[in-house]
């Protein structure tokens, strides 16, 4: 027996939890010397035929031999991996080092058998697929490249595990077993079958919570007011189609009732299935709750109760108890501190929020942290959506609170494909995995319009995320580069989801603007130039236009080609001559309507009732540390003497306090010979002191062209982010740099070398002669690959970068390199724990 002593160091870093394809969650950790017990009893529960499957013989209970081999691991050679729920196992995965214990020593040491067993009632859950992610990333951790598997023929569903998986693998047949072998590389079709699987499951995790059959309220009062009493009549009056049920362990044991829902002391009580529980009791109570909802076999949590990572140090351990015990359950939870959530489809109808009454039904999915924030969105949606049913109201909404567990990008994968969504408005105060938020954003902004308001500065103290370091707007255009239509207050956040849920989205960029206020109509003009959009000049109907000339003047608008959308300015009527507020919004609505699939904007003065006439007056059509050497072939110069021949070069000193310094003239060019190499040498010393502290080297004479500079860095808050500039002045002094979040497509790269202000210098400006700007671009996407691709690597400069009509040159180059954040988005599919 081992003591404590003798046993290798636990690495608790392969520790996960994962949302497997039901949407329950299941925690992966190491199979360690105390999992006896454990282990019995999870093959005790195995049916016959799956104990065949795996030993290929009747195998009806474990040997002490056994268990011992199957629980006593060095982490490296040998590895076990258990997949459990409410502490129990309900799947292993194990890989033995081929050459380890004397198996197959001829073989390759970076090659290892690899076996899974899954508990019959958790088969087609996913939990074979997961396990597989994970056991994988540890074995190419401890240096093995390939997995062997042999399978019987009959055990359909794990070939399928396997060959469904993605890797690079060969299968042979022998002795009436199949063998599969697979590198353990990641591929293109690999990682596209993990982020596939990743989807499904986590949009499944948020739909059980949004649409669920059974809820149970816990913390409902027995006298009116309170949180949990507030909660009951919300779901109550909104129609909720489910089953409803009153917990409160206050109760009498004869109240079997309140408010016509049934009542009961415990959710164990309960006879039936509790999909959701809404928990309102203090925090010191949540614990039992939990336990009791995970006892009963509830699929998820919405906590609204406050008293956690908000509330300082000790309300953030609470909160991670908090997350550790209800994903030990198989749960997932929204919250704590949450506002609630809200699902208006007439199939669901749930109201499981502080909102008084249920939204009108709409098309629009909202995401909020902030309750405040959400009951503010929600009523400016209720004001403003009206006139439009079906489309301006709420399809779903989700109040993350301290967003422990459920987070947007959650959210995000379940409107990407939710049918009842057409337009996504979020309000973030934090982003918690920055990689993940931008590769969702980019998928979900190409099917349906995603708006996001971001507040600006720290993180409230319930997010354990970092701050960003990059401006504001930089911020802003990283977050549009990854197809996010970025506002800067709620009011902009429901304008633009309102006009996105009514309108088609435009063709391009070329607007029609007209009006009967030739001020209105300057100054919408410059707005879409300043856009980015390419307006007409504005077509003044004058303050005595009827709503006949409005009509006509949108309909020609409408009907030319060279139009993509139409913005129409408007002041209210003023004089008896002048169209009243219902002709003439009845008069755009017509126009409007004869082509549905052109945008039409109403910009207005608001002095009536025109406000609300116009409300519909357009088409309603929805829209479907290291340092490298300075540069290649250096030769550096002897710390007293400049003996080396050289061929023609310039002699730059390298010195910390003199790099990137070229004003201080520490670099001579056009060397031809030694004897101007020795007199350079001897100018340098003489200006900058001993050749220690001045540091001199010999290079190659690049070709000339213009100085850049290209960097890559990782940002606590926004991920990894690539950025350019021209060197020297512009960029420093000038802060002319554009930047892009890795990783950056053709499309990026080629607009990043394009927008900044000094972008002319570079393509020919005043006669020059233009650089190779494809040469570039190559250098962008491959550093940009190399950061996506090896998360150890935090910073990259690379500069000067000399572009030169044909190629370019990387002078200087620094790499810094760390262990790579924990919440990455690289690895196998994990939960992460903010």
């Amino acid at each position: 027996m081992q003591s404590a002593s003798d046993r290798p160091e636990y690495p608790a870093h392969w520790e996960a939890d994962v949302v497997l394809r039901d949407g329950g969650t299941a925690r992966i950790r190491p199979i360690t010397v105390d999992d006896a017990e454990r282990l019995v009893s999870f093959y005790e529960q195995v049916s016959d035929e799956s104990k065949y499957y795996r030993f290929f013989a009747p195998y009806p209970r474990l040997s002490a031999k056994d268990v011992h081999r199957f629980t006593h691991h060095d982490f490296v050679d040998r590895v076990g991996l258990a997949a459990t729920v409410g502490g129990e196992f309900i799947a292993t995965v194990r890989y033995d080092r081929i050459g380890a214990d004397g198996m197959a020593a001829s073989a390759p040491a970076d090659e290892a058998e690899v076996a899974f067993l899954v508990q019959d009632a958790h088969q087609g859950r996913g939990v074979a697929s997961a396990l597989l992610e994970h056991i994988a990333a540890v074995a190419r951790e401890r240096g093995i490249r390939r997995f062997a598997a042999e399978v019987l023929p009959a055990n359909t569903k794990m070939i399928k595990v396997f060959t469904d998986a993605g890797y690079t693998q060969k299968r042979s047949f022998e002795d009436g077993v199949v063998r599969l072998e697979f590198g353990l590389e990641p591929t293109e079709r690999s990682l596209a079958v993990q982020r596939a699987r990743e989807q499904r499951a986590e949009a499944r995790s948020v739909r059980r919570l949004l649409a669920p059959g059974s809820v149970a309220v816990i913390g409902t009062g027995r006298t009116p007011g309170g949180v949990g009493r507030g909660l009951l009549r919300n779901l109550h009056e909104a129609g909720f189609t489910g089953r409803l049920y009153a917990v409160n362990k206050a109760f009498p044991d004869d109240l079997r009732e309140l408010d016509g829902v049934p009542a009961h002391r415990s959710v164990r009580d309960i006879d039936g299935p509790v999909d959701v529980a809404v928990v309102a009791v203090p925090a010191e109570h949540v614990p039992e709750a939990v336990t009791e909802c995970g006892a009963h076999g509830v699929q998820g949590l919405v906590v609204v109760s406050a008293g956690y990572a908000e509330s300082g140090p000790e309300g953030r351990e609470r909160q991670r108890a908090l997350v550790r015990q209800a994903r030990a359950y198989g749960m997932r939870i929204i919250g704590p501190n949450s506002f609630g959530v809200i699902n208006t489809s007439p199939e669901v109808l749930l109201n499981a929020s502080l909102a008084p009454e249920l939204p009108r039904p709409g098309r629009i999915g909202l995401f909020t942290q902030s309750g405040a924030i959400g009951t503010a969105l929600l009523s400016r949606l209720h004001r403003r959506g009206g006139g439009v049913t079906g489309v301006t109201g709420v399809s779903t909404f989700v109040s993350a609170g301290n967003r422990a567990d459920v987070s947007g990008n959650d959210v995000l994968q379940y409107w990407y494909d939710d049918p009842d969504t057409d337009v996504v408005l979020m309000y973030l105060e934090s982003i918690g995995n920055p990689r993940k938020f931008t590769r969702l954003s980019r998928r979900t902004a190409a099917a349906k319009p995603l708006v996001v308001v971001q507040g600006a500065g720290s993180a409230p103290q319930g997010h354990a995320v970092r701050a960003t370091r990059l401006p504001h707007t930089t911020v802003s255009a990283l977050l549009r580069q990854a197809g996010v239509i970025r506002v800067d207050t709620i009011t902009e956040l429901v304008d633009t989801g309102l006009l996105l849920a009514r309108q088609p989205l435009p063709r391009g960029p070329k607007v029609a603007i007209l009006g009967n206020s030739e001020s209105l109509g300057v100054l919408t003009y410059d707005a879409c130039l300043s856009a980015g959009l390419r307006p007409q000049p504005p077509r003044d109907l004058t303050t005595q236009a009827s709503a006949a000339d409005f009509h006509a003047a949108l309909a020609r608008a409408l009907a030319d080609d060279t139009c993509d959308a139409v913005a129409v300015t408007a002041i209210p009527a003023i004089g008896e001559s002048s169209p009243g507020d219902a002709e003439l919004a009845e008069a755009l609505r017509s126009a409007a309507a004869a082509v549905p699939t052109k945008p039409v904007l109403v910009v207005h003065v608001e002095l009536g009732g025109l406000a609300e006439a116009l409300s519909a007056a357009t088409s309603t059509a929805p829209q479907a540390t290291g340092s490298a050497p300075p540069a290649r072939g250096t030769t550096r110069v002897p710390g007293t003497t400049a003996e080396p021949a050289v061929e023609p070069a310039p002699g730059p000193a390298t010195a910390p306090h003199l790099r990137h310094r070229a004003d201080l003239g520490g670099v001579r060019l056009d060397l031809a010979d030694e004897e101007q190499l020795r007199r350079a040498y001897a100018e340098l010393t003489e200006l900058f002191g001993k050749p220690e502290e001045l540091r001199p080297v010999v290079q190659g004479m690049a070709p000339r062209g213009v100085d850049t500079v290209v960097r890559a860095v990782i940002d606590p808050a926004a991920g990894a982010v690539l950025s350019f500039g021209l060197a020297g002045a512009a960029s420093q002094l000038l802060d002319d740099m554009a930047h892009r979040l890795v990783p950056v497509t053709d499309r990026d790269a080629t607009s990043l070398v394009r927008s900044i202000r000094t972008a002319p210098l570079l393509f020919g400006w005043r006669g020059s002669t233009p650089v190779d700007t494809p040469a570039l671009e190559e250098l962008l996407l491959r550093l940009s690959r190399l950061v996506d691709d090896h998360p150890e690597v935090v910073a990259v400069t690379l500069e000067p970068v000399v572009v030169a009509p044909h190629g370019l040159s990387v002078l200087d180059a620094s790499v810094r390199l760390a262990p790579p954040p924990a919440r990455d988005d690289l690895g196998p599919r994990t939960l992460p724990v903010y």
